[in-house]
Formats: structure tokens, C-alpha cells, sequence
């Protein structure tokens, strides 16, 4: 390493929630969760890995942590070889939830490796434009991806051969609340389960919903029931998880709240709105909609209300 790299970094990459409803592989949100990662260069050529907390027992301890895997791709992208690392890993992010876990790594990942590597953005922070077009290629598609990155309510997309995203500040009338059940889904299991067909008019209502959608997270919260709704990918997943369908159909139905699958699922996102002011879990208002989801969910649910992350991963002043 030249003199002007760090030899240690922390990385901070938050949870997400992608999909938003009818925002299939686009829409995605950045909330206040995250997992930390460590990283030292070591003076040989050795990977050593520690995990704590989330996955802690399950995940690889060597070069397959996919924390790993991302480093080595984004040197490689860097024209060089990963050297030996010590990486730890403190996880927050629930695995196999929705939440964007494998997403959180992958940043994590590269955003290291841009630290690593002596590359930071316009700011002087991470580079994120870099970090994002090696992060969403390793990933495949985007909508964890970018909002992880660049933080906040993200429209992510694909053009001219390179990963796009816009990211806006959601209206701070509203609170993400997470439903966490106790049992898991994999990404490619859900991802299975869709058609490779759907109708016409279906792919015009989703369209239509993913516009307004927008307009309602950026400023108009008292359509969110209304832009939430979903023909593409919710129901097709429903033998996978039929009691995450259950408890959005009785949170929109009963309790007039806008849920929908976070990710791939079988979390389930409720997007709470204050009448004005910013949403506080602690307000009566927000309280009184988050008493209705836990009575709804019971007790096999872990109900998080969470803010929104603004600015996604984040690499406070490297070690030097």
C-alpha cells in the first residue's frame, strides 16, 4: 500500500427495502439499521474473517463471505490484487428477511475496497458512483443496491450499459415500520416463484402505481395506500410466504395502512404518515398506527419502527 492509503477501514452499509410495492427492481428505501464492517490489511497474503451478531454462525469464515468476494472484485476493478485482510463483521441486518442483507455486504464489500484503494468522491467521502456500478453488477439488479449506496428513496435503472439511480429525500411525515417474522426466504426462491409473462394491463397498472409512488413518498403521503398497490410480484409469492400476504391484506383492508412486501420478503413494510410534522414513533399518531400493526401481527412478529438513512454507506475517516 502507498503511504497516502489507509491500512484500516470501517464501513457502515444500512438495511433496505426495495420493491416499495409496485416498484418491482426500481424502488427502493435506505433505513436506519446496518451492519459494520472492519477492515485491516494484513502483511501477508491471508484472509481471516469474524462475524458477530446476525449470520454469526451460518455465514463462511474465509474467502467465500461474500464481504470478501466483493473486496477482490473491486480491487480487481482497481487493476489490482486483494491483498490479506482481516475483516469483521458486526450484523445487524436479518438474513433472508427482505431487508437487503446480501446488498449490505456487497456495498460493504466495495466500499472498502474504494477506501482501501485510496479512491473517495467530490466530497471527499465514498465514492459512490464507483462503489454503485461494481456493487449492482455483482448484485444483478439494483433496487437494494442503489439505495444502500446513496441513502434515502432511490429509483434505480439500467441504461446504455451502466447502472443509473436517482436518490430524493422522502417526506419526513413519514416512518418506515418493519414487520420481521422469525422464519426466513431466499431471494432466489421468491424470485422463482414470478411468471415470465404478465399482462399487459397489469404491467400498465404498475407502471402507473410506480409514478405515483413516487409522488406520494416525495410529498404526498395521503396517497400512499393508493400507490402501494401491486399486480407483479406480491401475489405470485404467496405459496412461499402466505402469511406475510395475510397480514398485508389485513393492515390495507382492515386497518387502512400501506403495507407491502419488503424485497423479496417475508418482512413486511408499513409506510406510517403523520398528518404533519415529522413521524415519530413516540407521537400519538405514529404510536396509535403502530399499536394496530402489532395487534395485527401478534406475537410472532419483531415490529422495528425505523428512520430513514439519508445518506447510505458510510466510511467515517479511515485508520491510518
Amino acid at each position: 500500500m502507498t503511504p497516502s492509503r489507509p491500512e484500516r477501514v470501517t464501513v457502515h452499509a444500512p438495511a433496505t427495502s426495495a420493491n416499495l410495492g409496485p416498484g418491482f427492481d426500481a424502488l427502493g428505501l435506505a433505513v436506519r439499521l446496518y451492519n459494520r464492517f472492519d477492515a485491516t490489511v494484513r502483511d501477508d497474503d491471508r484472509i481471516s474473517v469474524r462475524v458477530t451478531g446476525e449470520g454469526a454462525d451460518e455465514l463462511p469464515l474465509d474467502e467465500r463471505h461474500l464481504v470478501v468476494r466483493s473486496l477482490r472484485e473491486a480491487f480487481e476493478c482497481g487493476g489490482e490484487k486483494l491483498p490479506g485482510i482481516d475483516l469483521t463483521c458486526v450484523n445487524e441486518v436479518p438474513h433472508a428477511s427482505g431487508l437487503g442483507s446480501s446488498s449490505s455486504a456487497i456495498v460493504g464489500g466495495v466500499a472498502a475496497a474504494a477506501a482501501l484503494l485510496g479512491r473517495t468522491g467530490p466530497d471527499g467521502g465514498p465514492d459512490r458512483d464507483w462503489i454503485y456500478q461494481i456493487a449492482a453488477d455483482i448484485e444483478g439488479h439494483p433496487d437494494n443496491v442503489a439505495p444502500c449506496v446513496y441513502g434515502g428513496y432511490t429509483i434505480a435503472y439500467r441504461d446504455a450499459g451502466r447502472w443509473g439511480a436517482v436518490s430524493l429525500a422522502p417526506d419526513p411525515r413519514i416512518l418506515p415500520v418493519l414487520c420481521v417474522p422469525s422464519w426466513r426466504l431466499s431471494t432466489e426462491h421468491a424470485r422463482g416463484l414470478l411468471p415470465e409473462r404478465v399482462s399487459h394491463a397489469d404491467a400498465a397498472f404498475n407502471a402507473g402505481r410506480s409514478a405515483l409512488m413516487t409522488a406520494a413518498v416525495c410529498g404526498h403521503p395521503e396517497i400512499l395506500s393508493a400507490a402501494t398497490a401491486d399486480r407483479l410480484h406480491e401475489s405470485y409469492r404467496e405459496p412461499a410466504m402466505p402469511r406475510t400476504l395475510e397480514l398485508i391484506r389485513d393492515l390495507r383492508e382492515h386497518e387502512g395502512l400501506p403495507a407491502v412486501v419488503s424485497g423479496a420478503g417475508p418482512t413486511v413494510l408499513v409506510l406510517c404518515a403523520a398528518a404533519e410534522g415529522e413521524a415519530r414513533a413516540n407521537s400519538p399518531e405514529i404510536a396509535h398506527q403502530i399499536d394496530l400493526i402489532t395487534r395485527r401481527a401478534g406475537n410472532d412478529w419483531d415490529i422495528r419502527p425505523l428512520r430513514v438513512e439519508p445518506a447510505g454507506v458510510r466510511t467515517p475517516s479511515p485508520h491510518p
